[in-house]
């Protein structure tokens, strides 16, 4: 059995009541380590544990971590996970509740990383947080059960960091024959490497991130979620942290379920009158989760 469960693909009543067509919410954040990331996170760990890894490292903003932590101790494997100073402290109490080492270091998630990377020995494996095709191949399962469940959209939602979760819709959408899907790809501002990139033509790496979301803190994206772009119609759009935030608490109340801001900005782009979006005949939305927010987080943001 895979670490990650099969998710909920149903209709909002209310999402869809104010857009006046169907809204179906992919509910990534129902997993058991409370985002998406235990689809791909988990397909990597099982593989390298079956190929002898007996210790996993991982750099993380917090999703990832916590995901790589629930892994391990499912597993039997220890885990150490660096994460950046920017990193929530729920976040950390996350990570050390599933048993793993955690490491502060760095203002971003690149020297985080740059740590992590020089404590993999000969017998662990490293898991990278976005940048993995084995981790594309395990989040485009949730595109298969998509397609199980028999309802093709006109369009997907879904937010951008890295690019790990973009590119494994893609790779779901393509090996369910559903390529001629458009894709909207959502950042807060300050966190909007994606966008600046796809506009620029080349990765572009942002000097800092500025934007509460900070689990879509990458500060470049990874080179394969350039090269979808080139290939499938993705259409980038920006929103404010102000956006993000207030789309989560109205989540909160349609849907009983609370969401990071990062999850928040693609809520906050079914109210932006993007053209493809518009267009479309419905919309799925990637709920992609997040366990590091509380309502009362949310409510405390000031902008």
């Amino acid at each position: 059995m895979p670490l990650h469960i099969t998710t909920p693909f149903l209709r909002s009543r209310s999402q869809s009541n104010r857009l006046g067509k169907d809204v179906w919410l992919k509910m990534e954040a129902l997993q058991p380590s409370g985002s998406f990331k235990l689809r791909g996170v988990g397909a990597v760990c099982e593989a390298q544990r079956t190929a002898g890894a007996r210790r996993f490292v991982s750099s993380s903003g917090g999703n990832a971590g916590i995901a790589v932590a629930y892994c391990g101790r499912e597993l039997g494997v220890p885990v150490v996970v660096v994460v950046p100073e920017s990193t929530s402290e729920r976040a950390r109490q996350l990570i050390r509740q599933e048993g793993a080492e955690l490491i502060v270091h760095g203002a971003a998630w690149s020297q985080a990383n740059e740590l992590a990377q020089t404590l993999v020995g000969p017998h662990d494996a490293f898991v990278h947080p976005f940048d993995d095709p084995m981790l594309w191949q395990g989040h485009a399962s949730m595109v298969d059960e998509m397609a199980a469940h028999g309802h093709k959209p006109g369009a997907v939602l879904l937010a951008v960091g890295g690019g790990g979760l973009l590119c494994g819709v893609l790779e779901g959408l393509w090996r369910n024959r559903w390529s001629d899907v458009p894709v909207v790809a959502v950042e807060t501002r300050g966190a909007d490497c994606y966008a600046q990139s796809l506009a620029a033509g080349r990765a572009v790496e942002l000097a800092t991130i500025s934007s509460v979301a900070t689990s879509l803190g990458a500060r470049r994206p990874c080179d394969n979620a350039l090269d979808w772009a080139r290939k499938h119609a993705i259409h980038s759009l920006v929103v404010t942290d102000a956006e993000a935030v207030a789309a989560a608490l109205q989540f909160v109340e349609d849907q009983r379920v609370v969401v990071e801001p990062a999850c928040g900005a693609a809520l906050a782009a079914l109210h932006h009158g993007h053209p493809v979006l518009a267009s479309a005949s419905d919309i799925a939305v990637i709920v992609c989760g997040g366990v590091t927010a509380t309502v009362e987080q949310l409510k405390a943001y000031r902008f």
